[in-house]
């Protein structure tokens, strides 16, 4: 009986699980299909779209961890052959992802791209193996050379490029270049909390009577204060360029960035989801034919 409950169990998760993935992979389908392409000087704020190419960054200095080639994003995994119980199969020992900011123009103008948390996909995405854990240091030599023979490591590192196109999909903002509205009750807000967590330092401008304390009038000087300080430092921010940046939504859309267009991620999504509805119907179909059983 315990071994029925069980299997009903299995079989409902299937089903609902694969109802779920089923129903996610449409919706950011659908994001990525009715979010229309914009261009990245013209572009309002939140989520959007853009189509371009990675540019060179002047700190870029970056290579791929397993092969060091050049590149401005990587990601890699190091795996290990094991058999246990007569079965070989693929262990995961290393894997890691660079979170340094990308650059991505359009003729319009140049967005930075804050990598973390993004689906990326690229085409540039080597595989090879060895009998070393890490394919850059150099090879032993001697006893410890032969060894090593019949230890084999699996490798697979992604890579971001300079020169490649880009599709980046994401939560778009900008700053500097006088785009940016002053809400001065809120500005005012937070340059009085900055001061009060050097509550010493706030007393020494204005506690005028040296009792310890701000009075009334004290704090109608401090907020008189805060809100000049709030003007200029938004009359600076105005001053500076604009600066173009995209990341992670806040909400449930998807964050992706592919040297692929948005038709064949679709594409992707949609194979997906079908995957997700073939698992649910087994698993209903399960269920179902189980509870028969029962009848």
């Amino acid at each position: 009986m315990q071994a029925y409950w069980l299997s009903l169990l299995l079989s409902a998760g299937a089903a609902v699980v694969g109802m779920w993935w089923c129903l996610r992979c449409i919706s950011q389908a659908r994001h990525l299909l009715d979010t229309p392409t914009s261009k990245i000087r013209s572009a309002a704020q939140g989520y959007v779209e853009f189509y371009g190419v990675i540019t060179a960054r002047p700190d870029d200095a970056m290579v791929g961890p397993l092969t060091g080639k050049p590149c401005v994003w990587w990601r890699f995994r190091i795996e290990e052959h094991v058999q246990e119980d007569n079965k070989r199969s693929w262990r995961s020992l290393e894997s890691g992802v660079s979170d340094a900011l990308l650059a991505l123009s359009d003729g319009t103008g140049e967005c930075l791209i804050n990598p973390k948390g993004a689906q990326v996909r690229t085409t540039t995405r080597e595989v090879w193996s060895g009998n070393q854990r890490h394919p850059r240091l150099p090879r032993k030599n001697g006893m410890l050379g032969f060894l090593s023979i019949g230890k084999h490591y699996r490798y697979t590192e992604e890579r971001l490029q300079v020169g490649q196109p880009l599709y980046a999909i994401g939560d778009f903002r900008s700053s500097g270049g006088g785009r940016q509205g002053l809400d001065l009750a809120a500005q005012q807000g937070a340059v009085i909390r900055e001061w009060k967590s050097d509550f010493s330092g706030l007393l020494q401008r204005f506690d005028s009577d040296n009792n310890g304390q701000l009075d009334e009038q004290e704090w109608s000087r401090v907020r008189l204060a805060a809100q000049l300080e709030a003007e200029d430092r938004h009359r600076l921010e105005s001053l500076r360029p604009v600066q173009h940046h995209m990341a992670k939504p806040r909400e449930a859309q998807p964050f992706v960035l592919s040297t692929t267009g948005e038709d064949e991620l679709a594409r992707g999504y949609y194979w997906q989801a079908a995957g997700g509805a073939a698992l649910c119907l087994v698993g209903a179909l399960s269920l179902a034919w189980q509870l028969g059983l029962q009848h």
